[in-house]
């Protein structure tokens, strides 16, 4: 299960091989990420950033995958290795947690787990907050590896209309209705919209495994058939990998890029509810 309810995590507070990282991000506001952890965050929490930490300074779309090799330096100078528990957390539904889950399984940690709820269920369950930062002792890097399981722009382009596209990005972005930050409003062609938020309940936890199997079979993404997922820049893509995950199906293709690299390119956008047909 790569959840953990944050009523077990009050209880292995004191393990040694425990680490907690936060990585509550902003859009357009770097460092607040950063600021929120000082003013408070989980006891023996490290702070780790989306722009800084698990995205390369420059390649396709605004968080391109960082290379595996530094990234598992950069991992293991912060004392983040592959024989400990980690548990990641945001105040976002998981949305930036599900990042860090998903690189460090493809680096083959095996003990990665999302806080369900973040910060707001650890809050609600009785936990609290401090301003300590933690030193832990950096451990070997694990050997880098190539990163698997995504698709870049042109691949999926020749591909559109024969596999299951599910763009995880609010509703309103999905139909063109407003953009805050990419060059062109809309969609992908032949994209389904299915907002990452909705894998969550009213109490911001992950809904139960077979709530999510019924919601990618709504989708069309339940069957044998290859699912990819973007968003805007390759992050809330990952939260419908963690809830596949749970609800015990394929994982799903990521397109690194995401709508930050397709609009950027000048690729055909379409607009409105409808996903549109495949570009000629």
């Amino acid at each position: 299960m790569p959840l953990i309810a944050p009523e077990e995590l009050l209880g292995r507070l004191d393990d040694p091989d425990l680490r907690v990282v936060d990585l509550r991000w902003y859009l357009g506001r770097p460092g607040a990420g950063r600021a929120a952890y000082d003013e408070g965050h989980l006891p023996g929490a490290l702070h780790l950033d989306l722009d800084l930490d698990l995205s390369a300074p420059r390649g396709p779309g605004r968080h391109p995958l960082p290379d595996p090799v530094a990234f598992a330096r950069r991992i293991g100078a912060v004392g983040i290795g592959p024989d400990r528990l980690v548990v990641a957390y945001d105040d976002g539904g998981g949305w930036v947690a599900a990042r860090l889950w998903w690189m460090l399984e493809r680096l083959g940690f095996p003990r990665v787990r999302v806080l369900d709820g973040g910060i707001g269920a650890w809050l609600a369950a009785g936990g609290r907050l401090t301003t300590d930062v933690p030193a832990w002792r950096p451990v070997p890097a694990v050997a880098g590896r190539p990163w698997t399981g995504t698709i870049d722009r042109l691949a999926l382009r020749r591909r559109l209309g024969t596999l299951v596209l599910l763009d995880a990005r609010a509703a309103a972005r999905y139909r063109g209705e407003v953009e805050p930050i990419d060059p062109a409003a809309g969609h992908i062609p032949t994209a389904l919209s299915a907002p990452f938020d909705e894998n969550l309940g009213p109490d911001g936890r992950f809904l139960a495994g077979e709530a999510l199997a019924t919601r990618f079979a709504a989708l069309g993404a339940a069957g044998p058939v290859e699912v990819v997922t973007y968003c805007g820049s390759g992050t809330s893509a990952l939260h419908h990998a963690l809830a596949m995950r749970i609800a015990g199906l394929p994982d799903p293709v990521l397109y690194v890029g995401s709508w930050s690299d397709w609009s950027r390119a000048g690729e055909p956008v379409a607009t409105g509810p409808e996903p549109g047909p495949p570009p000629p």
